[in-house]
């Protein structure tokens, strides 16, 4: 019997063997079928050969080892990660690899759609198609059929869209799904809990919205889940806790609101929770201390409130802790000092106070985060060695109210890489340990008091990438071992008091990208050699006292003007000075200006330059000219007037005008009349620009008449001074045009213009109400505005003012007599852009045309190193403001004393008396809590720091907001000026 059997056997081999040759050909014809439909650029499948009998030793194949006998020498595992392929996948031919349980083709450039004959692969156990161009839906088919092998599947970073399929719950077997970083949306089905063996779920980066389906509790299995990044609303799941085994909690980056639920002091075993980015309230709870494995806790941005808790020190597995972008109050808690694993700990924007905690050095931290609270006192390092001067990388404790000096031991931090002390009130000199900081990337004292020089040591910081100094008190020039920190890339000295020469020793700095050295006394010329740092895209060096030949070359050939304005000895095509022809500036003086008492700081301004720069011949020989000047210009004066009595009533027409509705006169005898739209014939002529009965009023541009066109209606016309105006008629006209083309209600609009050689007027349309000014302080008018009226005033002034700076416009003269009251007793700025028409556009003119502007005008004008910018004109507005609402002038002059507006209103509100500053004609007839707001946003406006002002966009925000303080409204930046301009007072 037994000699049978084996016979049998032997017999039976040979047919065995034929049986398995036609499945060993399916592997191999499946697979040379599935590359067949694939790019491959880098030839990664070259072993694939349809002659092998089997294709175990291909690439990326693996087959069921000899100790498996149904399936020896199937295919069971599939890795194609990482080989660039492309094309869509052939899900039919891989159908062959009966056996095949693992398939990852993670990582490559497949496109085209999932297609749902995947899940007819019934041996499969892992699906890994992450990282590939994917598009489409997730079949429905896909799930509802899974087999009961499946355990993971991963479609993460793809372009996946549409909803999450209800068939999801029908993949019982399912312990991984990763569907992280696609573009999915709607909402959770609510089946998603009941896949009882999940214990990881990614659903992360896409767009689900909703709230999250109740029933967490049921996936018992769950280790974790990672619903960050998406829409999610509602509550956190209330009885999360119940998943007991959760190691991984990630739900930041939604609007989920509401507090903790405490069913998660039950999770022991969570090492991780992430809910930052949220909206959640609430205290950080007591019970956080039965989570005892948690390594990582961030909580930041959201709105938990109160103490820091104590029992946050009872995690003595805590590496990482971010509080940071609450409002948490009151001191960092020493506890933390039990936390012997903390690596980090970030608390930044916060209202914590106290003084600084210096304890924290004793931690082995790696990075240390306080900025944006309200810490006072001294910054204090242990004098002893600690545990955190060989490990810290980060120190951020900027933005707080620390005073006191840089400690000389901040060089023992051996490991530093970013050393942030900005925007605190540090005094002091930048002690020399600095340069033992070899490993720093960043060092920023920017922002603060700091005094001396910086010192010769800085090149020892050899890793330096980024060094800002600006806005202190530092003196001496820069030291030449600078140009040891060879990977600096941003420089940043502006607003300083350094001098001497630019070293050329920054040249060899070659990775700089941008310099800024603005607001400073250097001297001295431009180093040639700077044109060779070939990344430089940022350059400014204005408001310096360079002088010379601006270098050709590099980045010197497109820079703008204002990175080298203010520097009047610099000459070159950038700042429009040729540089052979170098002259003392002449003396402009004005015939047709008023001597008034009110223009002293201009006076002092014309006599220092005249004792300075103008010698006594030329001063003479410039007496003469402008005698000459002055009967000339009479003479002219007289011509046209001649002229124009003769013959205004018949005007020849021409053509040639770039606005489409525009009609231009054009007489040999006297000039050319050009109006922007429609036509205009003045029934009484130009000779009423020549009666004085016909004047409204005189300003440092020039006379305004007031004159009525034959259509009946009326317009203002202003005859401009010639002395310092633009000479040539090209420059003329293309200015006021680009004047003529602005247009807002709250704006005087500009009709027309007529240009002679002798005679230049601007056609304004007419307002009848008058001047602001007349309302406020003179005659029957004088302050009978009411509140509402004052208020819109302001409002409207500002809405007007905004437009011109969106337009890049500065006005440059804003004064009460400038703004216009029509008929509707809404205000109309006018006499904006005039600045423009000047030959020369500087301190000394511009103060001579606006020498009645005095109290308006921003400090700026005094000092030759501040840049006169638009908040020149938010210092003038907020001087208009307090006018406004006090009815006072901006400076009143004694017998023996001046009493400015805008010291006077500062003072009262120091002494708690505002209110008695506002104007008593309005008889108590007004809001206080309104009145209060407004004069404190003027007050803002006229601050002496030009970087305090608001800009005007902001200031209409928060006038209409002049709730301000209260405002959540407002944005961040704009309320932190008010309050700081405030606190100082």
């Amino acid at each position: 019997m037994l000699l049978i059997n084996i016979f049998t056997v032997v017999l039976l081999v040979p047919v065995l063997v034929e049986s398995l040759e036609p499945a060993l050909n399916d592997d191999v014809l499946g697979l040379i079928v599935f590359k067949a439909d694939l790019v491959d650029p880098d030839a990664k499948l070259s072993s694939w050969n349809e002659d092998d009998e089997n294709p175990c030793n291909w690439v990326g194949v693996k087959c069921y080892p000899r100790t498996s006998r149904r399936s020896f020498n199937r295919v069971s595992e599939l890795l194609l990660t990482n080989f660039y392929l492309s094309g869509h996948i052939g899900t039919k031919s891989l159908l062959s690899l009966s056996f095949l349980s693992l398939l990852s083709l993670s990582n490559n450039n497949f496109t085209g759609s999932i297609s749902p004959l995947l899940s007819q692969l019934e041996s499969l156990r892992f699906l890994d198609l992450s990282q590939n161009g994917l598009s489409g839906p997730i079949p429905r088919e896909f799930f509802q059929q899974c087999t009961k092998s499946l355990r993971a599947v991963s479609f993460a970073n793809n372009y996946l869209t549409g909803s999450l399929p209800d068939s999801l719950s029908s993949c019982s077997s399912l312990e991984t799904l990763n569907l992280s970083s696609n573009q999915l949306s709607g909402q959770l089905p609510s089946g998603l809990w009941f896949l009882s063996s999940l214990r990881s779920l990614d659903l992360s980066d896409n767009q689900f919205e909703g709230e999250i389906p109740m029933g967490v509790e049921n996936s018992f299995a769950l280790k974790a889940i990672n619903l960050s990044q998406n829409k999610l609303t509602g509550l956190l799941p209330q009885n999360i806790g119940n998943c007991m085994l959760l190691r991984t909690i990630d739900f930041a980056d939604n609007f989920l609101y509401g507090s903790l639920p405490e069913s998660m002091r039950k999770l022991g075993f969570c090492t991780s929770l992430s809910l930052g980015g949220n909206s959640l309230t609430g205290e950080i709870p007591e019970w956080i201390a039965d989570m005892k494995s948690l390594e990582i806790i961030d909580i930041s941005a959201n709105n938990f409130s109160g103490l820091i808790s104590n029992s946050l020190g009872s995690l003595r597995s805590l590496k990482e802790m971010n509080l940071s972008k609450n409002v948490l109050t009151g001191r960092l808690p020493e506890s933390l000092l039990n936390c012997v694993n903390l690596m980090s700990l970030d608390v930044d924007h916060n209202l914590l106070t106290g003084g600084f905690p210096s304890w924290i050095f004793k931690l082995e931290l790696k990075r240390i985060s306080l900025s944006g609270n309200r810490l006072t006192g001294t910054v204090e390092f242990p004098p002893t060695a600690t545990a955190s001067y060989g490990t810290l990388q980060v120190l951020d404790l900027s933005f707080n109210l620390l005073s006191g000096e840089i400690p000389f031991i901040v060089g023992n931090f051996g490991s530093l890489q970013v050393l942030n002390l900005s925007s605190n009130s540090l005094t002091g000199s930048i002690p020399a340990s600095v340069g033992r900081l070899n490993t720093t990337l960043v060092i920023d004292f920017s922002h603060n008091q700091l005094n001396g020089s910086i010192p010769s040591d800085i090149g020892g910081a050899v890793s330096l990438q980024v060094l800002r100094l600006e806005n202190n008190f530092l003196t001496g020039i820069v030291p030449t071992g600078i140009e040891n920190c060879s990977s600096l890339t941003s420089l940043d000295l502006s607003r300083n008091n350094f001098t001497g020469p630019i070293p050329a020793a920054f040249s060899n700095l070659t990775n700089l990208e941008s310099i800024d050295l603005s607001i400073n006394q250097f001297n001295g010329s431009l180093p040639k050699q700077l044109t060779n740092l070939s990344h430089l895209s940022t350059f400014n060096v204005s408001y310096n006292h360079l002088q010379g030949v601006l270098p050709v070359g590099g980045f010197f050939n497109t820079i703008p003007a204002s990175s080298v304005a203010g520097n009047p000895s610099l000459c070159g095509s950038v700042v429009k000075h040729a540089c052979s022809d170098v002259h003392n500036k002449p003396i402009v003086l004005d015939p047709h200006s008023s001597d008034s008492s009110h223009g002293s700081l201009s006076s002092d301004i014309l006599h220092k330059r005249i004792v300075l720069s103008i010698s006594s011949f030329i001063a003479i020989g410039a007496g003469v000219f402008i005698a000459l000047g002055v009967v000339t210009v009479s003479i002219l004066n007289l011509l046209a007037r001649a002229s124009m009595e003769n013959s205004a009533a018949a005007p020849k027409k021409s053509g040639g005008d770039d606005f489409s509705h525009s009609h231009s006169t054009t007489e040999a005898n006297y000039g050319k009349l050009v109006m922007f739209s429609g036509h205009a014939d003045f029934t009484s002529g130009t000779q009423a620009l020549l009666n004085k009965d016909c004047e409204l009023g005189r300003a440092g541009f020039g006379a305004v008449y007031r004159t009525n066109t034959k259509e009946g209606s009326f317009v203002a016309i202003k005859k401009l001074n010639l002395s310092c105006l633009i000479k040539s008629r090209e420059i003329f006209e293309r200015e006021i045009k680009e004047l003529g083309q602005i247009s807002h209600p709250n704006l005087v609009a500009l009709l027309g213009y007529y240009w002679s050689p002798s005679l230049q007027l601007l056609i304004n349309e007419y307002i009848c109400g008058g001047s602001l000014y007349k309302h406020i302080h003179e005659g029957q008018s004088k302050s009978c505005l009411s509140w509402e009226e004052r208020f819109n005033i302001v409002l409207g002034t500002a809405k007007g003012l905004a437009h011109l700076h969106q337009l890049n416009i500065i006005h440059y003269n804003i004064k009460s007599t400038n703004v216009l009251i029509d008929g509707s007793g809404d205000p109309k700025l006018g006499d904006f852009g005039l600045a423009r028409l000047l030959l020369v556009l500087d301190r000394y003119t511009l103060s001579r045309k606006t020498q009645s502007a005095l109290g308006y005008m921003a400090p700026e004008f005094a000092c030759q190193t501040v840049k006169i910018t638009e908040k020149c004109d938010v210092y003038g507005f907020g001087i208009l403001t307090l006018e406004v609402v006090t009815g006072k002038r901006p400076a009143e002059y004694m017998e023996d004393d001046v009493v400015v507006l805008c010291d006077l209103v500062r003072r009262a509100l120091d002494e708690g008396s505002v209110e008695e500053c506002i104007d008593h004609n309005l008889h108590g007839n007004y809001p206080v809590e309104e009145a209060i707001p407004v004069v404190k946003l003027g007050l803002i406006c006229a601050s002496q720091v030009p970087s305090n002002r608001p800009d005007m966009e902001e200031f209409v925000l928060m006038h209409k907001n002049f709730f301000i303080f209260a405002s959540p409204s407002i944005p961040p930046h704009v309320g932190n000026n008010c309050f700081t301009l405030l606190g100082q007072k």
